[in-house]
């Protein structure tokens, strides 16, 4: 069969899986790859040192056909001209300009080298991305010139589309891969080498067109200006790197004896952002603790201590984190919560089967597979022998083997058993918070020395930190109560905030998460954007035009006394330029409804059709008045097809995703039921065929299980929902409970 029949019958029996995401966890990613020439690997060594691209006729990603591809191969230590299987980069973009698969133009493939779990780097993932921005990874098969090749990772480059999607930096913003030329001389330690850019050259890779300023800046702070750092760097972000470092025993890190594998990325408030990366020897793959010929023994691994290179200048990030007190209690909180949330409940061991069960059959069947299937099956848990010497040679930890004791040490250590504060209900006085007013926050805190609100109003924003008190003058009750108060203004856009308590021995964040999660304080006046749909593909229908379309909308809603004449407001995705869109001479009823179609239709016959469309992967929507004073405004991120993001409670609730109640009450659709004051849950659809679909701003646990008891899914720690594919499971009726609450389920 020649390759264009054998493209032909692959389109047409993969199709069903077009539209898959890239970076589904708990699916495949499927990717073939079509070269015109039989020896694309003889050559693609030959291209290696050159950095060349070999054009592939075409790619094949989840059924979705990609011409003129270009592929390379990739890796430092994971590279070997003698391998059967190499790393591997995909540029859909490299020969065909702006090509791409739902937005992604560049995949990165690793082969397992270094890991026979094969559970290391995506795993590892997926418990950064709760704490700070980091890559999407899941596994991929590929299968070259029609030939099954191998199972591999697959993990979200971090590039400019990176900086823009996850960091809101723009795309021309500096970017350092902090990768040394040389392991050795200092790596990529954010020592402060002069004003000489010549000086960092063997030590980061500078991956945007300027930036040299901005690391020597950014030193340069670390060493002679740490009380102004947050200036020149996202502390935060900073912190939660290192102490998902020292966790799980990642010293292929910033924290090991090179100091390498994270990117810094300057952000649009001139800030450095660090970014994780390569996390295929965390859990202790990699056992080098100090340079030299001698590895970390398993007690040096599993004993590692949480404050390693303190003292030491020669890793000038971590003994500033560990010299400032309340960095160092903020470290050592979020220590605490990555162990809570991962470790100490067993979640990444049910996690790490979850995923071994989903590759399972590829890997025994791959014919270039790196360790045997028993040492696969048997790395989850238990220590294997894999050989060779050097940092990721010898014995390789099991990955419970290693947490199960590193956690009890941890846990057994003086600044790990000392009392945080304990953070209570947050109240705010109004109840609901009116546009361009004050707010005033209180809070129960107890065991408290000092505590810190912090907020903003737009996502990209740094966060301003202020004191609370506790002093009678602050909105807080009476003095010495343990209720703490702070007042703000606002404007007409929702806030964003944390708080942060401690005393003299611990430290506590409320959400735990924070700043990387965070609460809402809606703000709202009488008009409000009221629900929102970004991606409407059949759920919605817009006849207008006289045909069925299915466009995006935005929903309004008149929460006052008075009718509102809208004659002169407007609609904008873009804040310097907020007349983009003018409402025509319409009115809105009190407690009615306006949809407008956010659909570049202006000529339609009937209905309000703005002159622009929406992003269904992040934007922001701007209501204005005539004058362009800004009432209301909605900054989302990406959003699922066909559901609504909507206010809960109507009209004066913070935005969630639901079953979409299209022009009404948002607490009237049959998806969302109010099980108590401070808890809604929305499941939908149900019955539910593929993708089940569970909204709960905050969950301890959640599980379903069938009418005889048996387990389908468990999670622990849910916040804000989640997607369950369940399109594998057997038809009939489930029960699902979140936390103490519990829901019928009809699987179809």
């Amino acid at each position: 069969m020649s390759y264009i029949k054998t493209l032909l019958f692959l389109v047409m029996s993969l199709s069903l899986s077009y539209g898959q995401e890239l970076y589904d966890t708990d699916n495949i990613t499927s990717i073939d790859i079509y070269f015109p020439i039989s020896n694309w690997d003889e050559v693609m060594i030959s291209n290696y040192d050159s950095d060349t691209y070999l054009m592939a006729d075409s790619v094949l990603i989840n059924g979705s056909m990609k011409d003129s591809v270009g592929v390379k191969y990739k890796g430092n230590s994971t590279f070997s001209e003698n391998n059967d299987k190499n790393p591997l980069n995909i540029s859909l973009d490299e020969f065909n300009n702006n090509q791409d698969y739902r937005g992604f133009q560049t995949l990165k493939l690793s082969s397992g080298d270094k890991d026979p779990s094969f559970l290391r780097e995506v795993l590892s993932y997926e418990i950064a991305r709760k704490y700070m921005q980091a890559p999407r990874s899941n596994f991929a098969r590929v299968s070259i010139n029609g030939i099954y090749h191998g199972l591999y990772s697959s993990s979200e480059s971090v590039n400019s589309d990176f900086q823009r999607r996850h960091l809101y930096a723009n795309n021309d913003n500096s970017r350092l891969k902090c990768n040394p030329v040389s392991t050795f001389n200092g790596g990529s330690s954010l020592e402060y080498l002069g004003l000489d850019s010549a000086n960092y050259y063997d030590y980061y890779e500078l991956k945007s067109d300027f930036g040299w300023s901005d690391l020597i800046t950014l030193t340069n702070a670390i060493a002679n200006n740490p009380e102004n750092i947050e200036q020149f760097l996202d502390i935060d972000r900073a912190i939660w790197m290192c102490a998902f470092n020292n966790v799980l025993v990642n010293l292929d890190s910033y924290l090991g004896p090179f100091k390498q594998n994270y990117y810094l990325i300057k952000d649009d408030n001139n800030r450095m952002n660090s970014v994780v990366w390569d996390l295929n020897e965390s859990f202790g793959g990699f056992t080098s603790i100090n340079q030299g010929p001698l590895l970390g023994g398993p007690t040096d691994i599993i004993q590692l201590d949480p404050f390693l290179r303190e003292g030491d200048e020669t890793w000038p990030l971590l003994d500033l984190i560990y010299s400032n007190p309340t960095y160092k209690r903020m470290y050592v909180a979020h220590m605490r919560t990555i162990m809570s949330e991962n470790f100490s409940n067993a979640w990444y061991t049910e996690r790490g089967l979850e995923l071994q069960n989903l590759i399972k059959t590829s890997v025994q069947t791959d014919p270039n597979a790196i360790y045997s299937y028993t040492d696969f099956i048997s790395n989850l848990n238990d220590d294997v022998s894999v050989g060779g010497g050097g940092p990721g040679g010898g014995q390789k930890f099991g990955l419970s083997s290693l947490m199960e004791s590193r956690i009890e040490f941890l846990e057994s250590q003086d600044d790990f058993t000392a009392t945080p504060p304990t953070i209570g209900t947050v109240s705010t006085s109004p109840s609901v918070v009116n546009i361009y007013s004050g707010a005033n926050i209180s809070v129960q805190v107890d065991n408290a020395e000092s505590v810190v609100f912090g907020y903003r109003f737009r996502p990209y924003e740094v966060f301003t930190k202020t004191e609370m008190f506790d002093d009678g003058n602050h909105s807080d009750g009476q003095a010495n109560d343990g209720i703490y108060g702070v007042s703000i203004d606002v404007n007409a856009l929702d806030v964003q905030y944390y708080i942060y308590a401690e005393n003299n021995d611990a430290g506590v964040f409320s959400p735990e998460r924070a700043e990387h999660e965070f609460h809402y304080l809606p703000v709202v006046g009488d008009l409000v954007i009221n629900e929102f749909m970004a991606s409407n593909t059949s759920s919605v229908e817009d006849t207008s035009s006289g045909f069925t379309e299915y466009d995006d909308w935005v929903e309004l809603y008149n929460r006052g006394n008075s009718t509102i004449n809208l004659l002169g407001y407007h609609l904008s995705d873009n804040e310097n330029l907020l007349d983009k869109w003018t409402f025509p001479d319409v009115s809105i009823a009190p407690d009615e409804y306006l949809v407008v179609w956010l659909d570049n239709d202006i000529d339609a016959s009937s209905g309000l059709h703005t002159n622009f469309r929406l992003s269904a992967e992040g934007e922001e929507l701007f209501l204005s008045t005539s004058n362009n004073f800004i009432i209301d405004a909605l900054f989302y991120g990406e959003l699922p097809s066909d559901s609504g993001y909507a206010r809960v409670p109507n009209g004066s609730g913070t935005f969630v995703v639901q079953n979409h109640t299209h022009n009404a009450n948002n607490g009237l659709g049959t998806s969302v039921t109010q099980y108590s004051t401070d808890k809604i849950i929305s499941v939908y659809p149900n019955p539910a065929h593929h993708l089940l679909h569970i909204v709960v701003p905050y969950a301890k646990h959640m599980e379903v299980y069938d009418v005889l008891g048996k387990t389908y899914y468990k999670n622990q720690e849910i916040r804000n929902g989640l997607t369950i594919d369940v399109s594998n499971w057997q038809k009939g009726v489930y029960i699902l409970k979140i936390d103490d609450e519990f829901r019928k389920i009809s699987i179809q």
